[in-house]
């Protein structure tokens, strides 16, 4: 999976644990994702975030990175590879900083970063958003993922699962 084909009007890079800092400046800012996603973001938080892999993944298969404009940290995004099933990217978290939301910088970076795996040979992409926050619904159903019925329940209420299939992306050029 090459990150750097996510977009063509940002740099993007893996952030790395000397990031932490940099990263909890821009989710510490998000409270609405946090009253539904409780406790709220620490570097110690986000350390953990970036080793952490899901069940019979490698580290490889995982892409924690930032959209920057020069140094401008713009968005954040964890993603795994063929996760929970082969041709399948799983988003963990996507987070725009809160001084660029509202501009359609965050649909416009999904979109990118959809049709970018589409090319890369994925069929779907995943999520899931925690169940009553009302700002996550709405972003990703405008960006084109649906609801597939599952509810995962979690330490503090549950996730709902959505999905995008990506073959109409295949082709799209930004």
């Amino acid at each position: 999976m090459d990150i750097h084909d996510y977009s063509r009007h940002y740099t993007i890079r893996a952030l790395l644990p000397e990031d932490a800092a940099m990263v909890y400046e821009i989710l510490r800012q998000n409270a609405i994702f946090y009253r539904y996603h409780p406790p709220l973001v620490t570097v110690e938080s986000i350390l953990d975030d970036m080793k952490a892999l899901p069940p019979h993944k490698r580290f490889e298969e995982k892409h924690y990175i930032g959209f920057f404009r020069n140094t401008a940290l713009l968005a954040v995004m964890d993603l795994v590879e063929d996760y929970p099933r082969p041709k399948t990217a799983m988003i963990g978290f996507f987070a725009v900083n809160t001084a660029f939301q509202g501009q359609g910088l965050g649909s416009a970076l999904i979109r990118e970063i959809l049709s970018a795996l589409a090319r890369q040979g994925f069929e779907k992409a995943r999520l899931g958003i925690d169940k009553g926050n009302p700002q996550s619904r709405a972003f990703w159903t405008k960006n084109g993922f649906q609801w597939t019925g599952e509810e995962i329940p979690n330490d503090f209420s549950s996730y709902l699962m959505m999905e995008q299939e990506l073959q109409s992306l295949k082709q799209e050029t930004l």
